[in-house]
């Protein structure tokens, strides 16, 4: 049970898409760090107040304070987590970066144009939705790595989801690794997943305010792409005002326009890509250099 949203994620499952074994096992409990402890996270609270409405059934209220000690709980332990992916990644020289938007704004065509586009580099992909495998099929259909991540009734990804498909992947040394989170901009600001950065993807058909609305999603991010800007002149969307919105939230925010359908835009993002990865290939420690 997600504490911050009240989300389930008892049915999660890692499903492994059109690829051999991993290259790298990813890290495992008590394997390249400390074993991690699944007590105090996972407690509910059971000392809750129950009382009937008018004879009908009994409806139950957490006290307040309950409510929050049980966030806290949740949100310290994937933030353990969180850090025992971020040196296994690390020491591998893994540029792991955390993809969100909304449902729709087309995280995935743009992973697919890019994997096309960049075919010396090694790329990998998590996939996170509810349910089906149909994005990493996609993804597959590349040449790339993938593997699904199915959250049942969860409405984003933790650390924990992420370090059982990092195992189940296994990303060699020097690959760029995308997170794609389930569509959603209010959780996912707050789950750490060991990621470098976050990379948030808004689309023209969803609104100028978007960094307004989901102002925590902005600020944890590093890069904002504003996406389907080919449709620009069918829809009511001012690209300046919702670059201003953003800077409000996010002064140092880096935003590029573009389009995964066309490609317009899309060089500065590569561009962007190579930059980061070039930071992360000094990390290796002793693992081999990127390829």
């Amino acid at each position: 049970m997600c504490a911050t949203c009240g989300c389930g994620n008892d049915t999660v499952g890692v499903i492994t898409v059109g690829h051999d074994g991993p290259a790298d096992p990813g890290p495992e409990h008590g394997r390249d760090g400390p074993p991690h402890s699944h007590g105090p996270g996972n407690e509910h609270a059971h000392d809750s107040h129950e009382h009937a409405h008018d004879g009908g059934p009994p409806h139950t209220h957490p006290p307040a304070t309950e409510t929050v000690t049980l966030e806290q709980k949740v949100l310290a332990k994937n933030d353990h987590l969180a850090q025992h992916n971020r040196e296994w990644l690390r020491a591998r020289g893994i540029l792991a970066l955390n993809m969100t938007s909304s449902p729709g704004a087309g995280k995935t065509t743009l992973l697919e144009r890019t994997i096309r586009a960049l075919p010396g580099t090694p790329i990998a992909v998590i996939e996170g939705d509810q349910e089906t495998v149909r994005d990493a099929e996609r993804i597959a259909a590349t040449g790339a790595r993938a593997v699904q991540v199915n959250t049942g009734a969860g409405c984003h990804l933790d650390a924990e989801m992420t370090r059982r498909a990092l195992h189940a992947l296994g990303p060699a040394s020097g690959t760029v690794l995308f997170i794609e989170n389930v569509g959603n901009l209010v959780c996912p600001a707050l789950f750490d997943l060991g990621e470098a950065g976050k990379v948030v993807l808004i689309s023209v058909t969803e609104g100028t305010d978007k960094p307004l609305k989901y102002p925590h999603m902005f600020a944890a991010a590093g890069l904002v792409l504003v996406n389907k800007i080919d449709l620009l002149p069918y829809v009511d969307f001012d690209l300046a005002a919702c670059t201003g919105y953003a800077h409000t939230v996010n002064p140092g925010l880096e935003i590029f326009p573009v389009s995964a359908t066309t490609g317009a835009g899309l060089d500065r993002w590569y561009e962007w890509l190579a930059e980061q990865r070039r930071a992360a290939a000094p990390r290796l420690e002793g693992v081999g250099h990127p390829v």
